[in-house]
């Protein structure tokens, strides 16, 4: 192993030690994100479990149960106009909606770290022009924007993943310029430069281990933003297309029946909800965990 090697890995190994530290503790009394934290993992368990234990599948059609309410008979979240069951078909829209979530976090998260990567650890002419390159995308409303180009193409669960991963990275990218800049000045990055570690080295060994706590926040809410966006865009229409479910196209599906059956719309709403709201949670909560600052009495 070279010097630098050497220098690099032993000079960072004191930032990066996150999961050990003590503030993890305040994870577990931070409630409203032990509760995102449980939540997530259920419906997650849920979602890919809960349909091969169900009776009925989401594309079952029982006809004489049309409009069957929720507690009323065999369907136990009743059914839809076709007769389907709403709770299978609850978990399969889930799968496509935390799926669009997941995928397309990670995509962003790949983008948006690689140019605060290299706009924050080069700065000037290269810098300045990634960043304004970011500014100018964060002048468009994320929400329009989605809606003009999902007009435009064919849609489908890839095409709509990487939409949304296209329109949700400039955030991401901002978080790790802000990080990679402050990280520059430290102790241990300019050790490894006088040591003559390459700078892909610096930034993926030294820089970016030490910037992964905003990075998780980030992540964490990037998920709660993506299963947002696919559902306003399935739901005006524009998004994952029937008979794929979607949590948003379960939606616009009820909207002819809110009156008749409300049960339609509210189920797919609060799991929408449920899912937005906990990876919230989870954010804070992970946020709160891994700033230094916190008192971790």
């Amino acid at each position: 192993m070279s010097a630098s090697d050497i220098s690099v890995e032993t000079l960072s190994r004191p930032q990066t030690g996150l999961w050990r530290r003590p503030g993890f503790k305040r994870f577990r009394r931070h409630k409203l994100a032990v509760f995102g934290a449980c939540s997530i993992a259920l419906l997650t368990l849920a979602c890919l479990f809960g349909p091969m234990l169900l009776p009925y599948s989401d594309t079952f059609i029982d006809i004489r149960q049309r409009f069957a309410p929720p507690l009323s008979g065999p369907h136990i979240l009743g059914t839809d106009p076709l007769g389907r069951d709403l709770l299978a078909r609850l978990l399969m829209a889930g799968r496509i909606s935390l799926a669009v979530g997941f995928c397309a976090m990670i995509i962003a998260m790949a983008i948006g770290i690689c140019i605060g990567l290299v706009a924050g650890f080069y700065e000037g002419v290269v810098g300045t022009a990634l960043m304004r390159f970011v500014d100018a995308m964060l002048c468009f409303p994320s929400i329009f924007l989605l809606l003009a180009i999902s007009a435009l193409i064919q849609p489908s669960v890839p095409s709509i993943v990487l939409l949304i991963a296209m329109t949700s990275w400039m955030e991401v990218a901002r978080v790790v310029e802000a990080q990679v800049r402050s990280l520059k000045t430290r102790e241990f990055v300019q050790a490894a430069v006088s040591f003559g570690a390459s700078h892909r080295r610096i930034m993926f060994r030294a820089l970016l281990p030490n910037a992964i706590a905003p990075i998780m926040v980030a992540a964490t809410l990037n998920v709660a933003h993506a299963i947002l966006a696919e559902s306003y865009i399935s739901f005006l229409g524009y998004g994952i297309q029937p008979p794929t479910p979607s949590w948003g196209n379960m939606l616009e599906s009820a909207q002819s029946y809110l009156t008749s059956a409300p049960w339609l719309a509210i189920l797919p709403g609060a799991a929408i909800t449920l899912a937005v709201t906990s990876f919230n949670f989870a954010g804070d909560g992970l946020r709160d965990t891994l700033d230094p600052r916190m008192d971790l009495s």
